[in-house]
Formats: C-alpha cells, sequence, structure tokens
C-alpha cells in the first residue's frame, strides 16, 4: 500500500530494518510474534492423499467435493494448516493461525448442511494484518502493535471480515504485511520478512506480500488485500495471483488501520477471477455496500457514476467472449516512464518500465488482440499533465484524521485514539499514521515538513485539497476514454520485475518492485490484476486493466476472458529449507 505519490518519509519508523543494509547471511533480531506452532495437521499420508484433490482447488470444486461429502470442513482446515506447518518457517506469509477459531467454525459448518445461501461455505481463508479480525492479533505489521500486553485487538471484526465470515468463510488466521503497509517489499517489524512463493530470495511486493505468497502457495483457498497506492494489484502480479480493486465505495474500510484513508481500499485476492468475484459479492455486501463507518460507501460521498453502479452478483458478467469488440489503450504516461511525479525520465533501473517488463506488456497486448480486443497506443492518453493533475489530490493533512477515527471505532480499550496511545506507552504513534514529524528518524532520512492535521469534515479547505482535484481528474480518465472510445486501459502491475532480496538493489536495501499504479486510487476507479506469463527468471508477470468507475461486473469479465483465453498461471513449486528465509 506504499504511498509513493505522498513521498513519505516516515519508513524510518522501523530504522532497525531500513536505516543500513547488514550482510545478507546476518540474521534478523527476532520480531515479537512467534512463529504459528503446534498446528493439528493431518496424519502425512491422509495429507498427502488430500493433495490431489486440493492443490489449486477453486470455490465451486471444493463444495462440489462438500457435497458429495468426500470431505469434512473440518480436514480441508487442517489440510490448509498442514501446508502453512511445513512451509511458513521459509516463507513466512502467515503470521497468526487462528487454530480455535477455524477449528470450532470447521465444526460447526460440519455440524449443519451445506448452506448454498452462503457463497463461502467451508471456504479457507487469510485476512491481512491491518484489517481487525476479532480476538486475534491485527498488528498492522508494526512491532508497537505487537508489544506484550499493549496488542492491537479489535473487540469486533471489521465490515469486511463480519462479512465474510458470515458468508461461511472459515477465518484461518493472519497474513504478514510491512510495516503500516508503507513500502513495495514484505518487511515487518512484527514478523519478519516474507518471501516470493516462485523464489524465496526474491520479494512478493507490498503490501498484501504476505496474503498473495499464501494464496500463491496454497496455504488459504484466497485472502484480503487492502491498497493505497498498488499494494492489491502489484503483488498480486509477482506472485501469479488475481487481485482486485474495487471502486472505491463498493467495499467498506471499516476497521483497517489507515495509511491514507481517503486513498486505502480493500478487495479479494484469489487464483482465479471466478473466485475473485465470489469474495467480492461477499466483501461489497453485493447489492447493499452502504456501511456507515465508512462515508465513502454512502451518499454524497460515494464516487462519481454510483447512480449506475453494477453492485454484484459479478459471476454472471464472467464470460469467454466478454472481450471481443472491446477497445482498450496503454496511458501514455506509463509508457513514457513517469514515475508518478508528473516528470517523464529515460526509463532506468531506478524509474520507468524496464525492458523486459515492457517487452511482456507487448506479449500481453497481442494477446488481448487475439481475444478479440483493440488495443491502442497513442501519445495522447492520458499524458504527463495528468499524472500532474493527480498530485494535485492532497491527503496529508488528514492522516490523523484517519487514525483516530480507526482507533474510536475499533480500537483496544487501552488506546482509543493517537493521544491515548502514546499517554499509555510513553512514546507517540509513528508519522505514518499521525502526519507528525518523527522523533526516531535517523538523521540521514530526510523529512518532510509536517502537515498541520485537521478534521476532514470540519475542514473549510477540504473541497480544494481533495474533493474538487478528485473530481478533476476523475473527469480527466473518463473523457480520455470517451474520446478515444475506450472500454478500459491495460498496462504492466509493476514496472519492473520482482528483485532478489539476498541483493543491494540500485545499490541499496532492496525496496521492493516498484509500480507506478497509485493514480488508480487517486480517483477512485476499479482495477484488476491477472497472470500475464512469466520472466525468463521464472517469476511472474501481472498485467493490469482499470476500467470507467462502478463498472467492476465488466472489469472482472474482461479479466475472466483473458485468463481463460491466455491459461498463463502455474503454480509455485515450494521448498522447505535453503533458501535464506531472512534474506535481506
Amino acid at each position: 500500500m506504499r504511498l509513493t505519490l505522498l513521498a513519505l518519509a516516515a519508513l524510518s519508523v522501523v530504522p532497525s530494518l531500513q536505516a543500513q543494509a547488514p550482510a545478507a547471511a546476518q540474521p534478523l533480531s527476532p520480531p515479537p510474534i512467534a512463529f504459528p506452532a503446534n498446528l493439528p495437521v493431518l496424519p502425512a499420508a491422509q495429507q498427502a492423499k488430500m493433495d490431489a484433490d486440493l492443490l489449486e482447488i477453486d470455490i465451486p470444486h471444493l463444495q462440489a467435493l462438500y457435497a458429495k461429502h468426500k470431505y469434512t470442513v473440518e480436514q480441508v482446515t487442517r489440510w490448509y494448516m498442514g501446508r502453512i506447518a511445513r512451509y511458513n518457517t521459509i516463507y513466512r506469509a502467515v503470521q497468526t493461525v487462528d487454530t480455535a477459531g477455524a477449528l470450532a467454525t470447521a465444526k460447526a459448518l460440519d455440524a449443519s448442511k451445506p448452506d448454498v445461501t452462503k457463497p463461502l461455505w467451508g471456504v479457507p481463508i487469510v485476512i491481512k494484518a491491518n484489517t481487525a479480525v476479532k480476538g486475534l492479533i491485527d498488528s498492522d505489521g508494526w512491532q508497537g502493535f505487537a508489544l506484550p500486553g499493549h496488542q492491537f485487538i479489535a473487540d469486533k471484526d471489521a465490515t469486511v471480515v463480519a462479512r465474510l465470515r458470515a458468508a461461511g468463510a472459515v477465518i484461518l488466521g493472519i497474513t504478514n504485511m510491512p510495516d503500516f503497509a508503507a513500502s513495495d517489499t514484505n518487511r515487518s517489524t512484527a514478523f519478519g520478512r516474507t518471501g516470493n512463493a516462485y523464489d524465496v530470495r526474491f520479494s512478493p511486493g507490498g503490501s498484501s506480500g504476505g496474503t498473495v505468497t499464501a494464496v500463491t502457495g496454497n496455504f488459504a483457498l484466497l485472502g484480503t488485500g487492502t491498497d493505497t497506492a498498488n499494494s492489491i494489484r502489484m503483488p498480486a502480479g509477482t506472485s501469479a495471483v488475481v487481485g482486485v480493486l474495487p471502486t472505491r465505495g463498493l467495499t467498506s474500510i471499516a476497521g483497517i488501520a489507515p495509511l491514507d484513508w481517503l486513498l486505502d481500499n480493500t478487495g479479494p485476492i484469489a487464483r482465479n477471477v471466478t473466485d475473485a468475484a465470489i469474495a467480492l459479492d461477499v466483501m461489497s455486501g453485493e447489492k447493499s455496500p452502504a456501511d456507515p463507518l465508512d462515508f465513502r460507501t454512502t451518499g454524497e460521498g460515494r464516487t462519481t457514476g454510483a447512480d449506475t453502479a453494477q453492485l454484484g452478483p459479478f459471476l454472471p458478467y464472467l464470460k469467454k467472449d466478454a472481450l471481443k469488440g472491446k477497445r482498450f489503450g496503454v496511458p501514455a504516461f506509463i509508457l513514457s516512464g513517469n514515475t508518478g511525479f508528473g516528470v517523464s525520465q529515460p526509463a532506468r533501473p531506478t524509474n520507468g518500465m524496464q525492458p523486459e517488463t515492457r517487452a511482456m506488456l507487448m506479449k500481453a497486448i497481442d494477446q488481448f488482440r487475439a481475444a478479440g480486443a483493440e488495443v491502442i497506443l497513442d501519445d495522447t492518453l492520458l499524458p504527463d499533465t495528468f499524472a500532474l493533475n493527480i498530485r494535485k489530490i492532497t491527503t496529508t493533512a488528514y492522516r490523523l484524521d484517519g487514525t483516530n477515527g480507526w482507533l474510536a471505532a475499533f480500537g483496544p480499550a487501552e488506546y482509543r485514539s493517537a493521544a491515548a496511545y502514546e499517554k499509555a506507552l510513553g512514546s507517540p504513534l509513528p508519522s505514518t499514521l499521525t502526519g507528525a514529524p518523527n522523533p526516531n528518524a535517523p538523521t540521514t532520512t530526510p523529512q518532510r515538513p509536517p502537515t498541520p492535521q485537521v478534521a476532514l469534515k470540519a475542514d473549510p479547505n477540504a473541497e480544494t485539497n481533495y474533493f474538487a482535484p478528485q473530481r478533476a481528474a476523475l473527469a480527466e480518465y473518463t473523457a480520455a476514454l470517451d474520446r478515444l472510445h475506450l472500454d478500459g486501459l491495460i498496462y504492466p502491475s509493476a514496472q519492473m520485475p520482482p528483485p532478489d532480496e539476498t541483493m543491494p538493489q540500485n545499490g541499496t536495501l532492496s525496496s521492493g518492485p516498484h509500480s507506478n499504479t497509485g493514480w488508480v486510487n487517486r480517483i477512485g476507479v476499479p482495477a484488476v490484476v491477472v497472470p500475464a506469463g512469466f520472466y525468463d527468471s521464472g517469476l511472474p508477470f501481472g498485467l493490469e486493466i482499470s476500467a470507467r468507475p462502478w463498472r467492476d461486473g465488466d472489469l472482472l469479465g474482461w479479466a475472466y476472458a483473458y485468463e481463460q483465453t491466455t491459461k498463463l498461471r502455474r503454480p509455485p513449486v515450494l521448498v522447505e529449507t535453503g533458501l535464506l528465509p531472512n534474506a535481506r
């Protein structure tokens, strides 16, 4: 959920991991959350026998097995726990396993009959660590929320978690993420580093890297991600899974730790579009997305165009010929090497699209055309001036407002505000959450001038700072689609392949596979990433598709048609030892 466009200096809150790059072989200091131990796994022979049925299974096929009484929900739940027990010591995707809660849910489901009114009945899932799950430590990746005696343990579920639970899902546990979701890679002071399932030495991207590694590695059937600037989509691309960023307001962010609550969003991560569509139905509340705890889901707070929204169910949009006759373009500012700061520069390792990524994009364009779509390359389609206008949408003055709203509704009794946290623990929350300067930042870390913090609803400048520039940028986006008669856009989910984190990246500690797709969050339009092949290294390439606001059904239909036409996903081959799980 990296805020590239906001130029956060707040990564300095974890200097032990980021101030300098020690030798790759030097072990990390133990994080406060211990690796899940003593999981109730199945006997080895039974686990191996079930592999043939459950590896890469999707929701419809799993529920067909339940209907035939081939497996119980408890058996399937324990099979996934067996995968976690076997591989999580290397990949560190899952931070917490709710053994008692997951087995209790499984046994309760087994005591009833499969319920066709619950679309996720018996489906084991994982939840990202910034999303409240009642009774579990939701660390937001940060050691400060995992301190013994002061853990962030919510007394209720986030809205999307409550909806998933009500739909019959079995919540296995919590996935790892970088501190506050403020990174393009997946290092956490609460639980350590997550590796890419296709090669653990490489980055899975951030900040939903724990979920994508868990889902692509078959530690769970699907999971949740969050996204402020790329954090569902870029990691999905690194790991050959489907990641959905809905139109802002289709899903509620209530109960999700804010990185920037005016840009934050949440959506599903799955191994195929069908599962993602089913999960999005549930997370959005289908025909009733409104949540009084998230003003962007209700009334005037919704993204422009909500009165004609495609609210689901989404499965009817999934048609193999959905791309036929459709017309797409590639944004000019992405092709030109724009980093998102409004300045085009020649492509090089530190910015712009790398040559191997451009080559993969061109293959994907050919695949779109083969599926019946037209794809145009036009220098006037969202040029660099669009990136400059995107920057006019400013949200930094409202960061503390978002943090206090989240803590007031979902925080532990000990601290229901940023001020209460400082009083209880004797130190302030990091600047990432409050917008205040970071007194603990290394002297080598440049500090942004502090932005006075105000409440959005009370700010007379909110229209000038946020609402009006957002409407103008969204209008520019839709006008460009109208002018060129486009249905949507396509482009890489990251401007580079995943980096090897055992090696320096451009001479410094690896900061992940960078992306310049945060403009999507700024205007609130939907986007989806689908597996689109593999680099020569064997690491995945992801293609991102964006659409007009509230055309989420059409978007999923295009992704499904591309997926079914190409069938480019292949599962990773996981290892149990030997590939530097603590690589830095």
